[in-house]
């Protein structure tokens, strides 16, 4: 509301130079390959999303409010059928300053197969289990966009909690995840104000990104515990200090990748990185189509303490682009565990249909996996989803 009564004030009379409302709304059906393991669960799922875009640009561009809401109704998870507010934000252009306040969204990251340095937005982890999907983060960021590179500043003074799939969603770990008692290191829990600055600049072929965190962990540990007669697992989320380094360079048809982070919470510091390359072949037999080759390792020296399931994993994937006015794109990859030869397997292919329609297929496979694993838990829940958006 203040925001609202702000913008509504700084609007006035300016000249409005654009209004804008796009956004999509989608149908997806889930097949598991497995029965279910746990009552309630069902074989086959469906859902509903929509999530529009209205924004409003004045003063020549230099101010803009964009506002996003996201709904999913889900005929079998509870958790999954939930409402968020995506971005909430006005943006404010001041020559080489920029002032955005309000909720929303920011990326941080170089590789294919996982985001480490992507700390400033809270994990939707019902959306996706690729950790891709990020709910709203209400901030103020200011940026100074200078010739030496841009400065980003970042005051982040709420904390969301990360979703996690109900009792009777697949997906899910053999203890429900209680997130109704959710703890926290900090005495003022999710009111705790945290920082981040970020520094990013290209020299030559190198994109650089160097940064710091301090706040609450958006990874939280998962502790067992006794509640109401039912043991369940508790969200814990600690204190960490955060200094991350994400870098790509472009050499020709190669892409080589890195995102290294060195964090400290109350049981010490450890230091994780995944990194590796993505190798094009343009214009595959005399086609217009483009054949990406990815190769990357994942390294955690918590080893089986990581919050993340890839501590000492390989990533391989092929990526084809067709080119084509329909945009079609296919991956297809898996990330095996070199200790246990676990396997997470991966396939995302999308079409555009006509100018407003879209077709999704997704895959996930989870192979052979070892108690050790994160993943040990969803070793029966193979899936195939297709998705079909209508975008205005």
């Amino acid at each position: 509301m203040v925001l609202l009564t702000l913008v509504w004030c700084g609007i006035g009379n300016a000249q409005v130079n654009s209004i804008e409302l796009s956004g999509n709304i989608s149908l997806e059906a889930r097949a598991f390959l497995q029965s279910a393991d746990y009552p309630g669960q069902e074989d086959q799922n469906g859902s509903v999303s929509i999530e529009p875009e209205f924004y409003v640009d004045w003063a020549d561009g230099d101010q803009r409010i964009v506002f996003s809401p996201f709904l999913r109704y889900d005929t079998s998870d509870d958790e999954r059928s939930h409402a968020d507010l995506r971005e909430f934000y006005w943006r404010g252009s001041f020559q080489d300053v920029e002032l955005k306040v309000g909720v929303a969204k920011v990326f941080w990251g170089v590789t294919e197969s996982q985001h480490l340095v992507d700390v400033i937005n809270q994990t939707d982890l019902v959306e996706n289990i690729d950790t891709e999907d990020k709910l709203g983060q209400p901030m103020v960021n200011l940026s100074f966009i200078k010739s030496w590179g841009t400065l980003e500043l970042y005051v982040l003074p709420y904390f969301r909690e990360r979703t996690f799939a109900g009792e009777e969603g697949r997906l899910r770990t053999s203890l429900v995840v209680d997130t109704d008692h959710a703890s926290y290191e900090a005495s003022d829990e999710e009111k705790h104000v945290d920082f981040a600055v970020r520094w990013r600049h290209y020299i030559g072929d190198w994109d650089i990104g160097l940064a710091h965190f301090s706040g609450t962990s958006r990874a939280p540990d998962l502790v067992p515990s006794l509640h109401a007669g039912q043991l369940v697992l508790i969200p814990h989320y600690q204190q960490i200090d955060q200094t991350s380094l994400d870098l790509q360079a472009t050499k020709g048809d190669w892409l080589w990748k890195l995102e290294l982070i060195s964090s400290r919470n109350d049981q010490g510091r450890y230091t994780a990185f995944v990194g590796g390359f993505e190798y094009s072949l343009v214009g595959v037999l005399g086609t217009a189509s483009d054949l990406g080759l990815l190769l990357e390792y994942h390294f955690d020296d918590r080893d089986d303490k990581a919050t993340s399931p890839f501590q000492n994993d390989i990533f391989t994937g092929v990526r084809w682009v067709l080119n084509d006015i329909q945009s079609t794109e296919v991956l297809v990859g898996a990330i095996v565990d070199s200790d246990t030869q676990a396997t997470f397997g991966n396939l995302e292919a999308s079409r555009r249909l006509g100018q407003s329609w879209k077709i999704s297929l997704e895959a996930r496979i989870f192979s052979n996996q070892d108690k050790r694993d994160l993943f040990f838990d969803l070793r029966n829940d193979d899936y195939i989803e297709f998705q079909i958006s209508k975008y205005f």
